[in-house]
């Protein structure tokens, strides 16, 4: 062992064949004995395991990562990933990267703590925000070079069209700037309320009137359960971070499911107010729903654009008011949204 310069790495090897561990170093195997799939009785262990036995890895959602066994038919490198391993306690963050050669995954593993996962968070906060910004700024240089250049060929309806463009694609980024500051402002604890009394009722009826305008979509109803005491869907509140909130929450259901009809349901309950979003679409899993709540988190359709950043934000703007928000696990059709606030302060 002394000759094999595997060895004399500060991090772990793994060498994998048709899915099978065929070599570890010293490290390696430090590393896995902490797997909760790790026989501890055997020495040679995790040789000769297949990978997928040997080490459960986890994404940040929790869910299972699932590693290439297969070498690609030209070459290849595994990039960088950060994991979990599933551990008897908690799960055990490594950094992963790899490489083919010969019809082999040369896989090389090292401890990653917080700072790897704030690294990578940073970067996807990054390359997210360069995305969502590129698309309007992109638009509104063509259309203003476009009029700077051509401004009498164009008629008086035309440039108005253009214009608003503009405008729209203005707001979007200023939209995006407000969040990335309202992001900065819940990781550090530091969300501020203006409070004065707001009926959640009245709020929903306007987000919904706006929103119908707003999406072209007419299938948005707001039903408020009947109360003995008109002031029962009152609560202390700041009225624009909750209008931010039922905004955030109609957008996405708009989103998700289009052209499905949307309710928003408004009732009193003891210490405060519930407010029910609900659409026809194709629903949240169970299993991964409180992943959707997490900056980034994204659900079934993972492809579709946006920052991943409302729910988050929605998100921390209850948490601020003292509520919670949650999916629920039981409707069979479609997905509804529960948030609750209380109706005073403290």
């Amino acid at each position: 062992m002394g000759n094999d310069p595997l060895e004399r790495l500060p991090h772990g090897v793994l060498i994998i064949r048709d899915g099978r561990i065929t070599y570890s170093n010293t490290h390696a195997r430090g590393l896995l004995q902490s797997s909760a799939t790790a026989d501890r009785r055997d020495p040679t262990w995790p040789q000769g395991r297949a990978l997928a036995d040997a080490a459960r890895f986890l994404d940040e959602a929790g869910d299972p990562v699932v590693l290439p066994t297969d070498p690609p038919a030209v070459g290849g490198r595994y990039a960088e990933h950060l994991v979990h391993l599933q551990t008897a306690g908690p799960p055990r963050p490594l950094a992963l990267e790899g490489a083919w050669s010969d019809g082999e995954l040369v896989l090389t593993l090292r401890n990653a703590g917080r700072r790897d996962s704030a690294v990578r968070l940073q970067g996807d906060m990054v390359a997210t925000v360069a995305h969502e910004i590129r698309s309007p700024l992109t638009s509104v240089k063509g259309f203003t070079r476009t009029l700077l250049s051509r401004w009498d060929r164009f008629s008086d309806e035309q440039k108005l069209t253009m214009l608003a463009t503009i405008e729209q694609d203005a707001d979007r980024v200023t939209r995006l700037l407000t969040d990335l500051l309202e992001v900065s402002r819940i990781d550090a604890g530091r969300v501020k309320l203006q409070r004065s009394t707001v009926d959640v009722a009245a709020l929903a009826v306007s987000v919904a009137d706006k929103a119908r305008v707003r999406s072209s979509q007419p299938q948005i109803e707001v039903i408020c359960e009947p109360t003995a005491d008109p002031a029962a869907t009152s609560i202390s509140a700041d009225r624009d971070k909750l209008e931010q909130v039922l905004t955030n929450l109609v957008d996405n259901a708009i989103q998700h499911a289009p052209g499905s009809p949307i309710t928003l349901t408004v009732a009193s309950f003891e210490h405060g107010v519930r407010v029910s979003v609900a659409d026809e679409g194709p629903g949240v899993d169970p299993a991964t729903s409180a992943q959707l709540f997490r900056k980034f988190g994204r659900g079934r359709d993972a492809a579709r654009s946006g920052t991943g950043l409302g729910l988050f934000l929605t998100k921390g703007m209850v948490e601020a008011h003292g509520g919670r928000i949650w999916f629920d696990p039981d409707v069979e059709v479609g997905a509804t949204v529960h948030l609750e606030l209380p109706r005073a302060v403290g």
